[in-house]
């Protein structure tokens, strides 16, 4: 991708389910790279709560790689030192790059969501990193949790038809 700004936004949402808006307006004095924290102030929020969100070692990576260049108090400035709008244009780029027409920008935060419950993370922890206020706003991956525990209810059921004396 030619704009690496844009690329950088959006590799961003992909390793933190982070809203667009969040991750576009964020601030290098929101983070503190070296406890691994974004601190994100309520105005930055969508329910005006100061969220406290730990950062993956891959997104920390990225913000550390990306702050050896950092111009401006933005992680993504403009020209005029505000922060990128929207990634409208890369974004368009990209879905016709892979071939994924139909993927909104949100679809990243949802896909966050979903790898996170098919491998067993809690709903409370997933709501935390998402910055989920109520508890509701993240029941609505629940249904996702069925098939890991369809694949354990298998593999108990794999493990007694092949030797029934250890069950």
């Amino acid at each position: 991708m030619e704009n690496q700004r844009a690329a950088n936004a959006i590799r961003l949402l992909v390793l933190t389910g982070a809203r667009r808006g969040e991750v576009l307006s964020l601030e290098w004095g929101d983070l503190d790279l070296e406890q691994g924290i974004w601190n994100r102030p309520p105005h930055k929020s969508k329910d005006r709560i100061r969220k406290r969100i730990p950062l993956s070692n891959e997104a920390l990576i990225l913000l550390t790689a990306m702050e050896e260049s950092a111009n401006g108090s933005y992680l993504f400035p403009t020209s005029t030192g505000t922060h990128m709008p929207d990634l409208n244009r890369p974004w368009a780029w990209l879905k016709k790059e892979t071939d994924l027409l139909d993927l909104r920008v949100h679809d990243l935060r949802h896909s966050f969501a979903s790898v996170l419950i098919s491998d067993g993370v809690p709903l409370e922890a997933i709501g935390k990193l998402l910055g989920h206020s109520q508890h509701q706003t993240t029941m609505r991956y629940a249904h996702l949790m069925d098939d890991p525990l369809r694949s354990a209810a298998n593999q108990f059921s794999a493990r007694a038809l092949r030797d029934p004396s250890q069950t």
